[in-house]
Order: structure tokens, then C-alpha cells, then sequence
């Protein structure tokens, strides 16, 4: 069974030393955001994720969620209930979530360490209250004020979770082709009615109630994307004084069978005339379920780094104590019949490509965190603006980038144990398949290329690739930069510029042939993903050299860097290639060719 320690020391060393997290939560007025308290938060997070969640991992693998046909209820994996009622009696739900509604009101990035410890811990577990949070940012934005007094408070102090109701059995990425209808039926209910699928979390045993946020189709709604509305629907109606009523008209039809995260149950739900408020205006639903969607794509995100930095410990663990032949230089462990197989070569490859994508994706990840709470509450406009900007550009580098290298990292790991790898008792291969649907739901990685190239780079100007090569320009001019980090200055200048001009190429080709658009997506996000990862490295290792941290940490930051510039970083010359060669290359062959 693989093992879990939450890595604090880099957690701590990236909000706060990298990021300056605890001046900038100052800044935004969250007064109880204070070191102290943080410190508090991650510690007791700890404890909750490797004692509680980690050892359910396993378990939730082997045993699944099951249904009863009969009543449509699922019963999760053994001790998950249970685990989920320690999660509400530590008031983890409502950690930052506005005080007025129940919750702590600390800062969105304070939490993002939380998060990647309950993905590392037990990601299966985790998506029973990831779209709880979704679903309040949903209402906190988009929802009447008699809404959010109902519903909200039960989400924020988890006796309710939420989940997000988009796909259909037709109907995937293209949302204008949903077929879900909601006919009024006055007092401002509605009757929504159709089958929804891949439903994270639409039925549990953990709490009495599930708010279903539901996209539909009112009947006067125009065709397309643009006649689709949101709505409210619970599992069982909610009372106007609070209290609960009947079972609404909502049941899980079917568990999906799926290649992992077997103990999240992820339902296929039909609703069948089941009472529903409108959220928001009507045929505006697209824009309401866009800010739980983002919120849940960088969430997303964090599960692929999470997962890697798992499956990176275990790796590390067994390439020390695994014994396998003789270094190639000569015997480093001459008092043991072989050498650990961390003395190879091959093997530190994969360790230390782990190591790179795990500490420089955390940088990564929590700063666009931290856009979410300077987009809300930085004292200035033109600075919400600008993290506004950044946090859209970020977004789907985000999830795409750190899922995708979750891929490649429980990979590695895997591959470091060998044939033990491939066995279930080491837990390995359990990561492996975990990690593989979170470069899928909440939007696949080709999606989130195109929302990047096309949306956020085309449409907007390039406005928050803007304030991100204005970010690695502004690095490359600090004065007395500690030398270990000046020797990064050039090659990330180097690849500003690159960036600048491929973004430059894409553009004009695309105004001849809008083919080029989804032709270079996929390697432009990547190129794009590895450039931002080098400024991370980068800014880690001046910010480590500058500090008082013991001469081991900065040594591996520092070399940790000197690998990822010089062995990771080179990916991007085949991205640019690929870009560069144009969309004919893939639009050429007629589709009758390919058999």
C-alpha cells in the first residue's frame, strides 16, 4: 500500500516565501490569515490527510460504491462516511467560504494546500465535496438573496454537498446540443426533466441532501449555447423556513464502470419533473456554471499534482531501499550485497523529473490561486483587473499542464518499482489509473488548449499572456539576483521571446486558415506550461538563495532547476516544431484515408 506525508516545508516555502502569500492576505484585509494561523491549518490538515484520508485510499480502490437498483441509493466504500463527518466536525468544509454564510472566511489560496493533501490522500474521496465548493461560489455570484440564505449555509457548513450537472448521454463538450427542459410551474419553480451522466458525487450516504446545479433548456430558450439556463434542483426539497420536505424527482439510474477513482460514485441521474429554481437570469446559465467551472478546473488541477507528489514519495522511498546491481562507476554501498537503485542514472531521471514538475507545478498552482482572492479583493482596480487577466490566461495551464504531468509522474513512479509497480499491493497502478481521468473531466486537455489559444490568447488580446512575459521580464531585471539563479536569466529571456513570436506565427496563420487555431493548440499550451514552469524554477531558487534555509534545501532546489532548464525545458523546442508545421499536416488526409 503506498504511504502519504503532506510535504509542508515546500508547501510553506512556496505560499509563503515564494508567493509572499501572508503580506498579500494582509493587503486584501483577511485579518485572520496570519502565519500563525496558516501554520495552524496546514498543520492540523496534515494530521487529518494521512491518518484519516490517506489509509481509505486503498480501500475505497478495492471496495467501490455500490447501488441499489431497487432505491436508486449508493453506499460508498467503507469508512468514508465516517471520514466525511471528521471533514464537517473540523469545520474543513466552510474553510474559505464568507463568515456570513457559516464558513472561515480565509483567503481561497490558504486552502489550496488542503486541497492537494485530501487529492494526494484519497482523490476518489476527494470529489465527494470538491463541487460543494463549485456550487457555492456558483450561488455566492449568481444566486438570489433568498437562495443563498436556503442553500448556502448548509453547503458551507457541509450537511449538504453539490455537484455540477452539464453532460448528457449526446452531449458532451458541445453544450448547445443538451436536451434537459424546465417548464414553470409558477411561485418560481420549474419541472426539470431529462438524463444527465458522469455526475461526480450525485448520490451518496454522506449527507441528507445533494443541490444539484442543472443546466436546462426553458421553452421559449433560443437553439444553441445560448438557450441554456441554470438551475437548483435538490435531491430532496427544501422548505422556506429551511427544513427538508419530500424526495424530489431525482434518481441515480446507474454507477458508471470506470478505469479508477472507483470510490467516487459517478451517477448517471434522470430527473423526472423535479422541482428546480432558477438561478440567475434565464438563458444566461452558461455564464452562472462557468464560475463553478473554473473554480473546478484549477481544483482539477491540484488533483494531478497532488497525485504526482504521492506517487513521487513512494518512488523515492523504494529507489533508497531497493537493492539492484552495482553503480556503473563502482560500488557505492560496498557493505550491502548491491546498490540501492537511486545510484543509477535512469532512475534519478525519473526521480528528479518527478521532483521538478511536483515543486515547480506547486509554485504554479498556488499563484494562480492567488489570483482568485486578488481578481475579489485587491485594494486597487487596475490590480483586480490585471489578476483577473492572469487567472483566465492560467486557468486551463493549470489544469492541463499538472494533470498531464500527474500522467507522466505516476508513470515514473510506477516505472521505478519495476514489476512491483504493476501489482496492486504497492498501489502504484492505483495511482496511475486515478491520475488518468483528471486530464479528462472538467474539460480534456484538448479543450483547455483551445479555450487557451483561441479564448484566452486570440479573442483577448493575448491580455493575461501579457502580464505573465511582463512577469518573467520583470525577473530577468532584478538587480543582484543570487548567482545560482543569474544563470537562469538568459535561457528564460530566450524563451520569452520564443513565446512571443510563436503567439505572433499562430495569429497570422489563423486569420488565412482557422484550422491553424486548433492545429497548434495542444503543443502551444504545452510550450506555454514549460515556460511558465521555468520562471518558477527560476524564482525558487533565487527566493532559496536569499533565505536562511539550510544549505541542503537550497542545493536541491538549485540543482533540481539546473536539471528541469537543461534536460525538461528542451520539450519546448518540439512543441515549437510542431506548431511551426503547420495545420495541413493534420487536415490534409481525407477521413476515409485513415483505415
Amino acid at each position: 500500500m503506498s504511504r502519504y506525508k503532506a510535504p509542508l516545508a515546500d508547501m510553506r516555502f512556496a505560499l509563503f516565501d515564494v508567493l509572499g502569500a501572508e503580506a498579500a492576505f494582509e493587503r486584501m484585509g483577511f485579518a485572520d490569515a496570519t502565519r500563525d494561523v496558516l501554520d495552524a491549518v496546514l498543520e492540523e490538515g496534515a494530521r487529518f490527510n494521512e491518518t484519516v484520508l490517506a489509509p481509505l485510499n486503498a480501500v475505497g480502490d478495492r471496495e467501490g460504491c455500490s447501488l441499489d437498483v431497487a432505491t436508486g441509493e449508493v453506499t460508498t466504500p467503507t469508512g468514508f462516511r465516517q471520514a466525511y463527518a471528521q471533514y464537517v466536525e473540523g469545520g474543513w468544509s466552510g474553510l474559505t467560504a464568507p463568515g456570513e454564510f457559516g464558513g472561515q472566511g480565509l483567503p481561497h489560496a490558504a486552502g489550496v494546500p488542503l486541497k492537494e493533501m485530501i487529492d494526494a490522500a484519497n482523490l476518489a474521496w476527494g470529489n465527494f465535496p470538491l463541487l460543494s465548493h463549485g456550487a457555492t461560489e456558483a450561488l455566492l455570484h449568481h444566486g438570489e438573496p433568498w437562495q443563498q440564505e436556503r442553500f448556502l449555509k448548509p453547503l458551507v457548513d457541509g450537511r449538504w454537498t453539490g455537484t455540477m450537472c452539464l453532460t448528457e448521454p449526446h452531449c458532451g463538450t458541445d453544450l448547445g446540443l443538451l436536451r434537459t427542459r424546465a417548464e414553470p410551474l409558477g411561485d418560481d419553480r420549474y419541472a426539470v426533466s431529462g438524463t444527465k451522466i458522469f455526475i461526480t458525487a450525485g448520490e451518496h450516504d454522506f449527507t441528507d441532501n445533494i443541490l444539484h446545479l442543472v443546466l436546462a433548456r426553458l421553452p421559449d430558450a433560443p437553439a444553441g449555447s445560448k438557450g441554456i439556463s441554470l438551475f437548483i434542483v435538490p435531491k430532496v426539497r427544501v422548505n422556506g423556513d429551511g427544513s427538508l420536505g419530500e424526495r424530489n424527482a431525482v434518481r441515480c439510474g446507474s454507477l458508471e464502470h470506470k478505469m479508477g477513482i472507483h470510490g467516487s460514485a459517478t451517477c448517471v441521474l434522470n430527473f423526472d419533473g423535479a422541482e428546480g429554481f432558477l438561478v440567475g437570469q434565464p438563458h444566461k446559465g452558461l455564464m452562472a456554471m462557468f464560475t463553478m467551472m473554473n473554480t473546478a478546473r484549477l481544483a482539477v488541477g491540484l488533483q494531478g499534482l497532488g497525485l504526482s507528489d504521492r506517487a513521487y514519495q513512494n518512488a523515492l522511498l523504494y529507489s533508497r531501499e531497493r537493492l539492484q546491481m552495482r553503480s556503473l562507476s563502482g560500488p557505492k554501498f560496498p557493505d550491502k550485497p548491491a546498490d540501492p537503485i537511486i545510484v543509477h542514472p535512469d532512475v534519478r531521471r525519473m526521480l528528479l523529473t518527478c521532483k521538478a514538475l511536483v515543486e515547480g507545478g506547486r509554485a504554479m498552482g498556488y499563484h494562480a490561486a492567488l489570483q482568485v482572492d486578488l481578481a475579489h479583493h485587491a485594494g486597487d482596480a487596475a490590480e483586480r483587473a490585471q489578476a483577473d487577466a492572469l487567472l483566465g490566461f492560467m486557468t486551463p495551464i493549470v489544469k492541463a499542464c499538472l494533470t498531464e504531468w500527474g500522467v507522466e509522474c505516476t508513470y515514473h513512479a510506477l516505472q521505478c518499482f519495476g514489476g512491483h509497480g504493476y501489482i496492486a499491493e504497492h498501489g502504484m497502478e492505483q495511482l496511475a489509473r486515478d491520475a488518468r481521468i483528471t486530464t479528462l473531466y472538467e474539460g480534456t486537455t484538448g479543450i483547455q488548449a483551445l479555450d487557451l489559444l483561441g479564448r484566452k490568447v486570440l479573442q483577448q488580446q493575448g491580455a493575461g499572456l501579457k502580464v505573465m512575459l511582463d512577469m518573467i521580464e520583470a525577473f530577468c531585471e532584478t538587480p543582484d539576483l543570487p548567482a545560482p539563479a543569474q544563470a537562469f536569466v538568459a535561457p528564460l529571456r530566450a524563451k520569452r521571446a520564443e513565446w512571443q513570436q510563436l503567439t505572433l506565427r499562430i495569429g497570422q496563420r489563423a486569420a488565412a486558415d482557422a484550422e491553424e487555431i486548433g492545429a497548434a493548440a495542444h503543443d502551444y499550451l504545452m510550450y506555454s506550461g514549460y515556460v511558465c514552469l521555468a520562471y518558477w524554477w527560476a524564482r525558487s531558487v533565487a527566493v532559496a538563495e536569499a533565505s536562511d534555509r539550510p544549505a541542503t534545501f537550497k542545493a536541491a532546489k538549485r540543482e533540481t532547476a539546473r536539471f528541469y532548464f537543461r534536460r525538461i525545458l528542451p520539450r519546448t523546442l518540439a512543441h515549437a516544431a510542431a506548431i511551426d508545421a503547420g495545420a495541413d499536416t493534420l487536415m490534409s488526409l481525407e477521413a476515409e484515408a485513415f483505415d
